[in-house]
C-alpha cells in the first residue's frame, strides 16, 4: 500500500491527525485537510504531506479540496471522511444546530462521494472510510443531532457499500465509543459516567483502522465490547433500552448535583 493516495479530513487534530500520521508511517502519500489551515500546515509539515485547507463539508468545500487532492496525488485511493462536529442538546436543539449537525456529519460524506465514486467505478477500486462514531450504531444521551446524524451517516455507509461493494468499492465505517480528544474534554457529565474510563487515545483508532484495511471489514470498533451492545440493541431492544434509561437517570443525578454545588 506504499503508493497509495490519501485523503483525510479533519486531519488537523485528534483521530484525524493520527489517521494522517499513520497512513504516512505506512508509506501513503497523504493530503491533509482541516478548517483550521495551521492545523492542517502543522501535520502536513510533520508527515511530509500536503494541506489542503477548507471546508470539507459544503460543496464548494469538498470540490476544492478532492480536485486539489487530485492535482496533487494523481489519484485519491483512500478518502477518511473524518470531519465532524458534536452539538449538545436534546428537544432544545435549535433548527440551526440540527441543521449543522446533519450538514457536516452526514452530507459531507454523501457530497465526497458524488464525487469520488464514479471514478473509483471506473478504476475498479476506492476505499471511503467514515468516522462515524459507536453513536451511530447505539446513542448518544445528551445530543440529539449527534446520535442522529451518526445513524445517518451508517445508513449511508451501508447503502454505499451495498450499492457499489461488488463494483470494488470498499467502505468502512470506524465506530469508536470515548477517544481522548477535544470533543471528549468537552463532552462534560456525559463523557464522565459513560466513557471516559475506557476511553482510547487517537493512535488506539487509526492502528485499528489501518488493521481493518487488511480485511476490508465493513465495522470498525476500537472497543470490542461495542458489537455486544449492538447485538443486544438488535435482538432485545427492550433491555437495550432500559439500560440507556438506568444511564440517563445517573447522568441526571450528577447534573442535579453539580447545579446543587454551584
Amino acid at each position: 500500500m506504499s503508493t497509495l493516495g490519501v485523503v483525510v479530513t479533519g486531519a488537523g487534530n485528534g483521530i484525524g491527525r493520527a489517521l494522517a500520521r499513520r497512513m504516512a508511517a505506512e508509506g501513503a502519500r497523504v493530503v491533509v485537510n482541516d478548517l483550521d489551515p495551521v492545523a492542517a500546515e502543522a501535520v502536513a509539515g510533520e508527515i511530509g504531506g500536503f494541506a489542503i485547507p477548507g471546508d470539507a463539508a459544503s460543496e464548494d468545500g469538498v470540490t476544492a479540496l478532492i480536485e486539489g487532492a487530485r492535482g496533487h496525488l494523481g489519484s485519491i485511493d483512500v478518502y477518511f471522511a473524518n470531519a465532524g462536529i458534536d452539538v449538545a442538546g436534546g428537544l432544545d436543539a435549535t433548527a440551526e444546530d440540527w441543521q449543522r449537525s446533519m450538514d457536516i456529519n452526514v452530507m459531507a460524506h454523501v457530497r465526497a462521494a458524488r464525487l469520488l465514486v464514479p471514478t473509483w467505478l471506473e478504476q475498479g477500486r476506492g476505499r471511503f472510510v467514515v468516522t462515524a462514531s459507536a453513536a451511530g450504531l447505539l446513542t448518544m444521551l445528551g445530543s440529539a443531532p449527534y446520535a442522529v446524524s451518526k445513524h445517518a451517516a451508517v445508513a449511508f455507509g451501508e447503502w454505499l457499500s451495498a450499492t457499489y461493494g461488488h463494483r470494488g468499492v470498499t467502505v468502512q465505517l470506524i465506530c469508536p465509543q470515548g477517544v481522548r480528544t477535544r470533543m471528549l474534554d468537552e463532552a462534560g457529565a456525559v463523557a464522565e459516567i459513560l466513557i471516559r474510563d475506557a476511553a482510547l487515545e487517537p493512535e488506539d483508532v487509526a492502528e485499528a483502522a489501518w488493521q481493518a484495511m487488511q480485511d476490508d471489514r465493513f465495522l470498525i470498533l476500537p472497543h470490542p465490547e461495542v458489537a455486544d451492545y449492538y447485538a443486544v440493541r438488535a435482538t432485545d431492544t427492550e433491555k437495550w433500552l432500559r439500560s440507556m434509561r438506568k444511564l440517563q437517570g445517573k447522568l441526571d443525578a450528577l447534573e442535579a448535583s453539580r447545579a446543587g454545588r454551584d
